[in-house]
């Protein structure tokens, strides 16, 4: 197939067009920057605002499935400057406009565990999501997203799978997201801050991840039209992941815990038994094996 992935620089998207590849399929990668990490993949990739309709004239539209994976993705960033998280529902719009003119069906769109908020539940299946559940302007344009999806299934024949993903990890990331930040802090016997003393969430190796979304176009006809959580389905508290970086590294490093900042969701785990029903999904690796594959990955990469 032919298939067109957004953020295809960022950490999901150059691991997705990976294994794309390997799978004999042609990549179309989307973003504005350059991927940095994978020169083979930036040869495939176009750079493009996908804020902008205009300049997504830029791509072909021979296109077979999309891959919607770009995204203002920190949290906390999009608190401090909310006009990024409207950046996520235009570039979202823009997507599935684009799709609808050149008569391309098929579309995942990566939303996130951010979409349910904090609530009562320690375990959460799909049918969970609230709106006045959210906590951020980051969560809202999540859950706007997913709406813009469902719109364009029901208007315009589009067929699209809504997945949310939970607390990527493992590589090509040197962003200041708490694993590579902690990696990083550690490394250098630099403090390392906790927000949040109980904060508890579903903490994912990459590889499961990308795992789940090659199920989906795998058996996108029978899995279509659904939304699905891609988890590993057991919570770690963030103090615990500092704990466990600092044992691996034999770092001396401080850890400080301070309150949970506004808008973080404090307590996830998912559960994801209708993915691993509908698209045979089974994450494989737990959090201790996936910490140690992670940190070794940035001994010899970052």
């Amino acid at each position: 197939m032919k298939i067109l992935v957004t953020g295809s620089s960022g950490t999901v998207g150059t691991r997705l067009c990976e294994k794309l590849l390997e799978q004999g399929h042609e990549i179309v990668g989307v973003d504005w920057h350059k991927n940095k990490w994978k020169p083979e993949i930036n040869k495939m990739t176009v750079n493009v605002d996908l804020r902008n309709p205009k300049k997504l004239k830029k791509l072909p539209t021979d296109i077979d499935f999309i891959y919607h994976l770009a995204a203002n993705a920190r949290v906390y960033e999009l608190v401090k400057e909310p006009d990024m998280a409207l950046d996520n529902f235009v570039t979202t719009f823009n997507v599935l406009e684009f799709a609808r003119k050149n008569n391309i069906k098929r579309i995942v769109f990566t939303s996130s565990r951010e979409a349910y908020g904090n609530d009562e539940h320690d375990v959460h299946t799909e049918d969970m999501v609230r709106v006045d559940n959210c906590e951020s302007p980051y969560t809202a344009s999540k859950i706007g997203g997913e709406a813009l999806v469902w719109s364009y299934i029901r208007c315009y024949g589009i067929d699209g799978i809504v997945t949310r993903l939970s607390n990527v990890y493992g590589m090509y990331d040197d962003s200041d997201r708490v694993v590579p930040l902690f990696i990083k802090q550690a490394k250098a016997n630099e403090g390392m801050t906790v927000f949040g003393k109980d904060k508890c969430l579903d903490f994912t190796y990459i590889d499961d991840t990308i795992s789940g979304l090659l199920l989906m176009l795998e058996n996108f006809d029978s899995a279509k039209n659904n939304t699905y959580n891609l988890a590993c389905e057991k919570g770690t508290t963030i103090v615990h992941l500092a704990e466990k970086i600092k044992e691996l590294l034999g770092s001396p490093s401080e850890i400080t815990i301070k309150d949970n900042r506004p808008g973080e969701v404090v307590q996830y785990v998912a559960n994801v038994d209708k993915a691993r029903e509908k698209l045979g999904y089974n994450p494989q690796t737990d959090f201790d094996e996936g910490i140690k594959r992670t940190i070794e990955w940035y001994k010899n990469n970052a």
